[in-house]
Formats: structure tokens, sequence, C-alpha cells
């Protein structure tokens, strides 16, 4: 059976870590593994503008032997007068992989039932699974284990980053708290998936409104841009809303001594997260945006073993 990546619980724990694994592995020797020789293929969609997805992918193909397809929807029939499944027909007749970075996480549901090839989610409204698989690789390579340590996420908890955290978060067995106004918390059924997946690994969930108890002992601070694509005309009333969430000095302080910043760029200085934060010794997020790539390149890798 064809696998794909279309949310971060589609990984199973033990599949979770063994792709981290890998990606550590592809970290150490970068042109050691040639998945794609042949050069095979890999089409990479953008419905969405992007700097590290784009660059990571390409880059990342290359390494493993492939060439790397990039495909604009603007310059193509996907979502005008093709449905995503006939589409993937096509593409699988070709292409080893399809990367979709989209807005509907249906039309990635449908393009995945309908195509042979591996089909992964490089964002989508709902989930954004491959940035938390870099993001945990960068936690590991900083923390150690990632089983038992707590995170804590600031700001929109309704945003795709948040509930990719939430699901890829207690699937590695971790702690994790969104710090959010009331309105902004979580969709009830990620929560629901969440838990139920904590309940198998030892991780948590906790939803917060006070940032300060959210970030007491935290391990892990992560934020997110308050604004994403699609949503600029919600600027206002978002700053409004979410201001007293910004990861401050003050809020890196109430964290555990050792504790670690992430943030999945691009980042809105000032807004969500300030530049003494952004730029500080605890900050680790040119790491993070490196291991997009590493993450990337083990996740193909294992996708295609499984075919």
């Amino acid at each position: 059976m064809t696998r794909h990546l279309l949310r971060d619980d589609d990984l199973t724990p033990a599949e979770q870590a063994e792709i981290l694994d890998l990606a550590l592995e592809l970290k150490k020797d970068r042109w050691a593994n040639k998945a794609l020789e042949g050069p095979q293929t890999v089409a990479v969609i953008f419905d969405k503008s992007s700097t590290r997805t784009r660059v990571s992918f390409a880059v990342g193909i290359a390494d493993l032997g492939g060439s790397p397809l990039i495909i604009s929807t603007a310059n193509s029939q996907l979502g005008g007068k093709e449905t995503p499944s006939d589409t993937a027909r096509v593409l699988e007749r070709q292409v080893a992989a399809i990367v979709w970075r989209t807005y509907a996480q249906s039309g990635l549901e449908e393009m995945a039932r309908g195509t042979r090839v591996p089909v992964i989610n490089a964002l989508s409204d709902d989930f954004h699974p491959c940035q938390l698989l870099a993001d945990l690789l960068t936690i590991r390579e900083h923390k150690g284990e990632l089983a038992g340590l707590t995170l804590t996420f600031f700001g929109d908890a309704r945003s795709n980053m948040a509930h990719s955290y939430l699901l890829a978060g207690v699937t590695a067995g971790m702690h994790v708290r969104m710090a959010s106004p009331e309105a902004y918390a979580p969709r009830e059924d990620v929560v629901v998936d969440a838990e139920r997946r904590a309940a198998e690994t030892g991780g948590s969930v906790t939803l917060l409104d006070d940032p300060r108890e959210a970030a007491l002992g935290a391990d892990v601070i992560v934020t997110d841009t308050w604004v994403s694509m699609g949503k600029e005309e919600e600027k206002q009333q978002r700053l409004r809303d979410l201001g007293g969430f910004k990861v401050t000095s003050e809020i890196m302080s109430l964290a555990d001594p050792e504790s670690i910043f992430i943030h999945c760029l691009p980042a809105d200085r000032g807004y969500e997260v300030d530049s003494e934060v952004i730029d500080g010794e605890q900050s680790v997020v040119w790491d993070e945006a490196e291991n997009r790539l590493h993450a990337q390149k083990a996740l193909l890798v294992w996708l295609l073993r499984q075919g």
C-alpha cells in the first residue's frame, strides 16, 4: 500500500522516530544516499509562495540523485480544469512522488486517494508536517531525547503549525502546551486526536490562556506568524487579540534555563517575537531552517522504501 504524509499522525511513534534517525544519518553524509538516482523526478507543486519549502525540496531531491520538477498551479491545470485526483493519475506515470503546498486539506486527501505514488503535504491550511519533522530533528539535536520534554506554542493555536505541533509533539511523547486566547484555541477534533495519541506515548496536551503560566519550566518555546498567508486582511484584529502572547525575553526567562526557541520562519519581528529573542543565544531557528533539508530527504527516502 502506498504511504503518504498528509498530517502528522499519519506516522506512528516508531515511524516518526525512524525518519528522524534517518535524517541524522543523511545530515552526517549529505550525498551518500541516492534513492532518486536515475534521475527520478519528484513533482513539487506550489499554490502558495515559498522560500524554505521550495529550496529545501529542490536541493534535497537533487542531493538524492533526482530531478525536482517545480510546478506553479497558476501555470498548470490543477485547481482549474483538472481535479487533484486526475492530476495525480497523470503525474504518477512520470514521477516518483508528489509534493504539494496548497490550501485545502481535502485536496491533498483527494490527490492521495487517486495515486500510487507518495503524496507529501508541504503545507495546507490545517497542517504542516514537513516543518514538524525538521523541528523535532532540531529539538532532538539540542535537547536529546524528545519524550518527556515540555514544548509551549504561543499565539494562534488554531493555525496549521499549532495543529501539527499538537499531533507531532505527542507522537514523540512530548508534553505540548498551547498558549492562546480562548477564541484562538485549537480545533476540537485535532485536540481529541492528539489526546488519543498522547495516551499511547505518555505525552500530554494542555490548553492555557495565561502566557506566563504556559512558559514556566518549558524546555522548548515556539511561536509562528500571527498573520498566515491568505489572512492578511485580519492583521490588525490579530495584533490586538494576540498581543499578550508575544515571545519576549521575559517569557524566555520563565522557561527552563536550558530552553531553546524555535520559529519556522519567516518571522514578523516585533509582533509574535522580539528580535532579541530570535537573535539570542537560546534561538536555534537557523539550525531549524537547515533541518528542513535533512528531514525532507529522510521522509522521501522512507516513503519510497515503503512502496
